[in-house]
């Protein structure tokens, strides 16, 4: 009713520009991998499982022969630390700076800490072990899924010392004649593309709903909004009207856990370990708790029974907080 209603006024008024902010914002980016956020990206980008992607990582770390040498590519793949040797943030840095220019370099390194709570530190970020051994340069020696996912830990590691990216953030509120009915669209370009240049970091389908504004209602943000480029327009300019149209958008029920998102929320949790969370989710595979269906998991008949059995004898143990 109200958006019918929202429609006619739009269609009946005649719009102007009433005005245009403009706003800068940095954004940075992301820490090295650790497990979870490899296991994660991996999903995402590469459609890999958390235990596939493991093993991959096993690989690269055991190392690839590389004209008769034995080379392991990346440091060790179970880890909770975002931290990075000071001799690999030097070469990385000394890197950048050849390949893409001293815009690109952050005058100071840039340090990383870990959010996590229950983070064990003993080992650094999964980062190359030379970053020398670029992607294309090693490429040759490495079947396919090794090439993808070496290309990934290079490309995060070397983005997480790069110069910030700048957006130039525009907000155009349009009003109709008696100036009481108001829209906004807002829109950014990319005045300096920074680490953008090497590495996005991808986010799951709810996440980029979220940011997107389409399940809160809130403030659109991230990738979405950054991908849309508004024509200039000044204060006072007609507008011309396109097409009016109402919809209903009905409050989502949260989607069904992906790998990537259920690694995520684990962690969250502080559930397992970084080199449980593959098992854990392979487990609930084998026992034909859950299976695997478009990339999500859906609850099958023996995990609903098994988990009402629980919850209905054992609630106490089965509780996060006391796991």
């Amino acid at each position: 009713g109200s958006a019918t209603a929202a429609a006619e006024a739009s269609r009946a008024a005649t719009w102007t520009v009433a005005e245009v902010n403009k706003s800068e914002r940095k954004r940075s980016a992301a820490p090295p991998f650790i497990t979870s956020t490899l296991q994660q990206e991996a999903s995402r980008k590469l459609g890999l499982g958390a235990q596939q992607a493991m093993r991959v990582a096993q690989q690269l770390y055991e190392g690839v022969d590389i004209e008769g040498d034995t080379v392991g590519l990346i440091t060790y793949m179970r880890t909770d630390g975002v931290q990075m040797a000071r001799e690999a943030i030097t070469a990385i840095r000394g890197h950048v700076g050849d390949a893409f220019g001293a815009d690109y370099l952050p005058a100071a390194p840039r340090e990383y800490s870990s959010k996590a709570k229950n983070a064990q530190e003993a080992h650094e970020a999964i980062r190359p072990t030379d970053v020398r051994n670029t992607p294309e340069s090693v490429a040759r020696f490495l079947d396919e899924r090794q090439r993808r996912l070496y290309e990934l830990v290079w490309k995060r590691a070397v983005a997480s010392q790069m110069q910030s990216a700048e957006l130039d953030q525009t907000t155009v509120d349009l009003a109709d004649a008696t100036g009481r009915v108001r829209m906004r669209a807002t829109g950014s370009v990319i005045a300096f593309d920074g680490f953008l240049k090497l590495y996005r970091e991808d986010l799951d389908d709810s996440e980029a709903d979220r940011r997107a504004g389409l399940l809160t209602g809130g403030k659109p943000g991230g990738e979405e909004e950054d991908a849309r480029t508004l024509p200039p327009m000044r204060e006072k300019d007609p507008v011309k009207r396109g097409e009016v149209s109402a919809h209903q958008h009905f409050t989502q029920p949260p989607p069904r856990y992906s790998e990537a998102s259920l690694v995520k929320r684990l962690e969250e949790l502080g559930i397992g370990r970084p080199s449980t969370y593959a098992s854990i989710l392979q487990v609930l595979q084998d026992r034909e708790y859950v299976k695997l269906d478009k990339r999500r998991f859906q609850p099958e008949d023996r995990g609903r029974l098994v988990t009402a059995f629980l919850v209905a004898f054992f609630e106490r143990y089965v509780d996060t907080g006391f796991t």
